[in-house]
């Protein structure tokens, strides 16, 4: 019986399917393991080679620990709500809801085929209402929440009104906005309704603001920094701009510090660690006002209070509240014109420009803080509106880029201390004499500061603080196909509907547009209202709002009282082993953390971090092939190709092929003139009678004709191979290049795995003999190889290990049922089908190897009894010698003269003496 991959495949995937194989309950008697892949987006592409390469990864793992007697949840669902389905639908009039799931039957037919051991009862799509509606209700958690500071967590928005009840806001200790109201216990009970709920607004976990975003006109919703490109969409190339606009935020500033020291307990790739701290940004430092003439002062922020006498102008962002007020009339055109030139750059790209210089004075001035010298204010772009305080006391002398603003502009610069260094000046541990000041002159860092801080408190300008990089995270997309949020509005505040109205359905609409005054889509629903009188918020969630408490929903996916029941996470606690991509770092990995914090604060869990360990997979490249055409004399294209060897004898140019009609650098001639149209009559030069292509590594494109399909491989060379294959390319971690080349070697493997069980006939047979010492040896090698590679996720060094161990038991002529059976068992997480096949021929009566026992490495097999030791005459290399290592020098003396191969060599001469080193060499000296 051959081995035939399809049959074989096809059998164990509905045997799984029908039997439920992989469903998890939360069992007592068995350790729990919960491996989790960053769920993927469904796009109408399906898959190619590269997107499996962490799912193999996590389910290999997760067979593996199956087999260690671990009850093992390992789920797989949809983050199904995104642009992409909008866009067909705003194109062809079909619903998002349809286009999506077609996608995911596509994703859910090419994940069965790979053949991943999912609970596929637990799956979860983000799209779906019974999913949705939770998501929905935690919003409403973090909107009946604030953040206490007294006493570290969130805390329910009841306990702040029984405060402001019983002592107004004094003594309040919360994160909050900057503008909250000083008020008494009596003046809040006779604030309107209104009122209240407005001061409420300022300290929930989920509120309304106004802010700076990237809008992009063209798809019609505002973008996250990471989907802005060079003042681009990073989907479809429109257009962003900076614009200010009314949008929920979360307050995830509110856990700055415990994301920051979250990162010490996870087993994290450090790379990704420095990502989040440097992303969280956390500062020490002092906030300064620089009076104004009017009420208000300008406030910034500085990690450097002692070069506040060094400071020679103010620079605010061109969003800054203050701008228009602070502009004079003289410079209002200047500085209008500059505001709607910033307009125009994504945050990413002012942050990211460093060599241009620009800016606008506003024609006003502020007052130094102790000094009360008149200080210039000026605007420019490379300070943000949403970062700090949107704006910063410029110090030339300690600072480049203020330094280079200086000189561009003229203005002055006023030296920190006696040191003629700008780069002294700006380290506090190289400063010279601080100068410019009566009261810090000759102090050190360390001694100015503090009472640099004094002083300002005293003057009521300025105190000690703490900031962050991170902002406040927008939540909200004026989109359709999105999570409605469940807020309606009554006198313009925000007001949740009842619990049990949930899930907020999403209406239907007559398109997936913009109204044509500007509204979200969903502002297009015909009687949509709460209650048929309050406005609905019209924006959706954001695309990460599903995909940041999804992990919750596979531990209880069915429950329709809550979103995890205490019974399942009380037993599941955290995901032991998540992988995915390095580039949600300081997206979804961050908004995941914080809102399961927020939930652990309310008491619906006890795990602070979500992940307890994450691996970033790399990327699997593409290897495009190309072919050469040959130019005509002016250069213009014919329809010549010449192979890759001659092509330096020809004037042409290098075009991308499709790389599946490429084999092992060798083009189907045939095919390629069905490949396009105009190359139906393509001629074509050959070296050897065949056109060899050439090759570059490029990432994986459809414009590049290099995407691979896996249904492709699987139907040629199976699942099992392409698992085997991708982890048999390179580390996991590691980004490395699809080469179709070497998976004929992987396919041979199994082939040889195949016949250690089947005679030269094909016929099954196993010998129940006992095996030899060398089989036990090759077993136990492979056993103690597999399990120290999979616990540390070197699964690239098992795979060569397996076809080592193979080669030595086909030499061993070994099919003994004692070595077969516990070396198919240790094959099992890797190549899943052939192994259960192999298992049901062994005679094994549990239908599914899935749940047998790793086999238990003993290292006495490993223990060498014998020793091939060379034997030197004179040192000179002569042979080698298999002998006992348990001989003493005595015997292995006599053994060796004795020994008529040695004879030979010391032709008649007399033996002056033997050098014997146990176990290394043997040296007779004549």
């Amino acid at each position: 019986m051959d081995y035939n991959h399809r049959s074989i495949e096809q059998k164990w995937q509905k045997f799984w399917a029908e039997n439920q194989t992989f469903k998890t309950a939360e069992s007592t008697d068995k350790p729990k393991y919960y491996v989790l892949d960053m769920f993927p987006y469904p796009s109408g592409a399906g898959l190619h080679v590269g997107h499996p390469l962490g799912y193999i990864a996590s389910d290999i793992f997760s067979r593996y620990k199956r087999l260690k007697g671990f009850n093992v949840l390992h789920p797989m669902g949809y983050d199904s709500f995104g642009l992409p389905a909008e866009q067909y639908a705003i194109q062809t009039g079909q619903h998002p809801a349809i286009t999506t799931a077609v996608n995911i039957n596509r994703y859910r037919e090419q994940l069965d085929n790979i053949g991943f051991s999912y609970d596929w009862s637990r799956e979860v799509r983000t799209s779906n209402p019974d999913y949705y509606r939770w998501t929905q209700w935690i919003f409403m958690q973090l909107f009946n929440s604030w953040y206490n500071k007294d006493a570290g967590k969130a805390e329910s928005i009841d306990t702040l009104i029984d405060k402001f009840n019983n002592s107004g806001s004094q003594g309040i200790n919360a994160e909050s906005d900057e503008d909250t109201s000083v008020f008494s216990a009596a003046d809040w009970k006779v604030f309107s309704e209104e009122e209240q709920q407005r001061e409420l607004l300022k300290y929930r976990l989920a509120y309304l603001r106004e802010s700076t975003v990237n809008w992009c006109a063209a798809l019609g919703t505002v973008l996250a920094n990471d989907e802005v490109i060079n003042g681009v969409s990073e989907r479809g190339g429109y257009p962003v701009e900076q614009k200010k606009m009314m949008q929920w935020s979360m307050r995830i500033t509110a856990y700055a510090d415990r994301l920051l020291s979250g990162l010490d307990n996870v087993d994290w790739p450090e790379p990704l660690v420095e990502m989040q701290r440097n992303w969280i940004g956390k500062s020490v430092g002092a906030s300064v006002i620089f009076p104004l003439s009017h009420k208000r002062g300008i406030e910034v922020f500085t990690t450097r209070v002692d070069t506040l006498f060094g400071v020679s102008f103010v620079v605010l962002a061109p969003e800054h509240e203050l701008v228009e007020v602070l502009t004079t009339d003289e410079q209002r055109l200047a500085v209008e014109s500059y505001i709607e030139k910033t307009a125009k750059k994504s945050e990413l790209d002012r942050m990211a420009d460093t060599k241009s210089v620009s800016g606008v004075f506003t024609g006003s001035y502020a007052k130094h803080p102790i000094t009360g010298d008149d200080v210039q204010i000026w605007i420019a772009d490379y300070v943000l509106a949403g970062y700090g305080t949107g704006a910063v006391m410029a110090v030339p002398s300690g600072d480049q880029r203020d330094y280079v603003f200086a000189k561009h502009f003229n203005l002055p610069i006023i030296p920190i201390s006696d040191s003629q260094n700008i780069e002294e000046q700006a380290d506090p541990n190289k400063n010279g004499k601080y100068i410019n000041s009566d009261f810090i002159n000759g102090m050190t860092y360390q001694e100015a500061v503090p009472v640099l801080v004094a002083k300002l408190e005293e003057l009521k300008l300025g105190k000690a603080k703490v900031n962050f990089r991170m902002r406040d995270a927008i939540f909200g997309r004026q989109r359709y196909w999105g999570e409605p949020v469940p807020v309606y509005f009554k006198n313009g505040m925000p007001y949740l509907i009842k619990e049990e109205e949930l899930p907020l359905l999403l209406p239907e609409v007559d398109k997936y547009l913009p109204t044509e005054t500007g509204e979200p889509p969903l502002g297009r629903a015909e009687g949509w209202k709460y209650q048929d009188q309050y406005e609905y918020e019209l924006s959706t969630m954001p695309g990460w709002a599903g995909s940041s408490w999804y992990w919750f929903r596979y531990m209880d996916s069915q429950n329709q009282d809550i979103f995890v029941s205490k019974k399942a996470v009380d037993y599941w606690k955290a995901v032991d082993l998540y992988i995915g991509g390095s580039e949600h770092a300081t997206g979804h990995l961050l908004y995941s953390r914080f809102w399961n914090k927020v939930l652990k604060d309310l008491g619906f869990h006890q795990e602070e971090e979500p992940f307890k360990k994450l691996i970033n997979q790399g990327m699997i490249q593409g290897r495009s092939n190309f072919v050469y055409r040959v130019l005509d004399d002016e250069g213009k294209g014919t329809n010549q190709f010449v192979s890759l060897g001659l092509k330096d004898q020809y004037n042409s140019i290098p075009l991308h092929v499709d790389v599946n009609i490429v084999y092992n650098d060798v083009l189907d001639t045939d095919k390629f003139k069905t490949f396009r149209p105009d190359f139906a009559d393509a001629e074509f030069i050959l070296e050897n009678g065949k056109y060899i292509c050439g090759t570059e590594v490029e990432k994986m494109s459809k414009s590049k004709f290099n995407v691979v399909n896996p249904d492709d491989i699987i139907e040629t060379y199976g699942a099992d191979t392409l698992r085997l294959y991708e982890m048999f390319l390179g580390p996991l971690e590691q980004a490395k290049p699809w080469n179709t080349n070497g998976i004929e070697g992987v396919h041979k493997f199994l082939r040889k795995v195949w016949r250690l069980f089947h005679d030269a006939q094909g016929n099954f047979n196993v010998s129940d003999e006992k095996p030899t010492k060398a089989e036990y040896k090759a077993l136990h090698k492979i056993i103690k190889k597999v399990e120290d590679d999979i616990e540390r996720f070197s699964f690239n060094t098992s795979v060569s290990a397996f076809m080592i161990c193979v080669n030595e038991l086909t030499d061993l002529k070994c099919n003994k049922r004692q070595i077969l059976q516990d070396l198919i068992i240790v094959l099992e997480s890797y190549a899943p089908h052939i192994t259960e096949e192999l298992w049901t021929l062994l005679g094994n009566e549990a239908g599914t190897i899935s749940y047998a026992t790793y086999p238990t490495f003993n290292p006495e097999y490993l223990v060498e009894s014998e020793f091939a030791y060379p034997v030197s005459i004179n040192g000179k290399m002569k042979m080698n010698l298999p002998l006992a290592l348990d001989l003493d020098a005595k015997a292995v003396e006599e053994i060796v003269i004795s020994n008529a191969d040695v004879q030979r060599y010391l032709d008649s001469k007399a033996v002056k003496k033997l050098i014997f080193v146990k176990g290394k060499i043997i040296n007779i000296v004549v």
